[in-house]
């Protein structure tokens, strides 16, 4: 049995309507506060791509804008990558766009312990000086162990480390988009 099936869900903390008001929010946030012009969002595989696309659409419908969409997977630049993991799985990265000289929002579902962040500003600087790097998270869960900080929030809720908050979307399976906390079962 894996850690995830160990997990049982406590509560919701977003329904599907909470969910795309806080997408629609974040959208308007990032491009009220920094305009679109050099503007390009990186979806942190596996679970910020899909709410970066979903940025993407929002800007895209409301400012008529046409924003460039990454993808970064960060794997190999964990710090943990070999702890756990016999064989970890890569995924690709796609950036199809020049990162120097822009406006980077890297987008993720959760922000943590700002290890992933942290691996992602890493993977970054291989392909590029951006002229500034944002982050964009749906939900900051607290307990971080580094000295990171999202720009852009969704939900902020300090959830204890014997819990974990869960993103569920539709493109992942989902049967709707929820934001769960969980708990190891008794």
């Amino acid at each position: 049995m894996s850690r995830e099936d160990q997990l049982v869900e406590r509560a919701a903390l977003l329904d599907e309507p909470g969910v795309s008001s806080a997408i629609a929010r974040l959208a308007a946030e990032l491009t009220d506060r920094g305009g679109c012009q050099d503007l390009c969002l990186v979806g942190v595989r596996t679970g910020g791509v899909h709410l970066a696309e979903r940025l993407r659409a929002r800007v895209l419908a409301e400012r008529s804008v046409e924003v460039p969409l990454g993808i970064l997977d960060i794997t190999l630049y964990r710090d943990d990558v070999f702890e756990g993991l016999p064989r970890p799985e890569v995924g690709a990265t796609h950036l199809a766009f020049p990162l120097t000289g822009r406006r980077v929002v890297l987008v993720d579902d959760v922000l943590y312990t700002g290890r992933t962040v942290r691996a992602a500003l890493d993977a970054l600087m291989e392909f590029g000086r951006p002229r500034r790097i944002e982050l964009c998270v749906l939900v900051d869960r607290g307990c971080r162990e580094l000295p990171i900080q999202a720009d852009y929030v969704g939900l902020r809720v300090e959830v204890p480390r014997t819990q974990s908050v869960k993103v569920l979307l539709r493109e992942q399976g989902a049967p709707a988009d929820r934001v769960v906390l969980r708990e190891r079962g008794v």
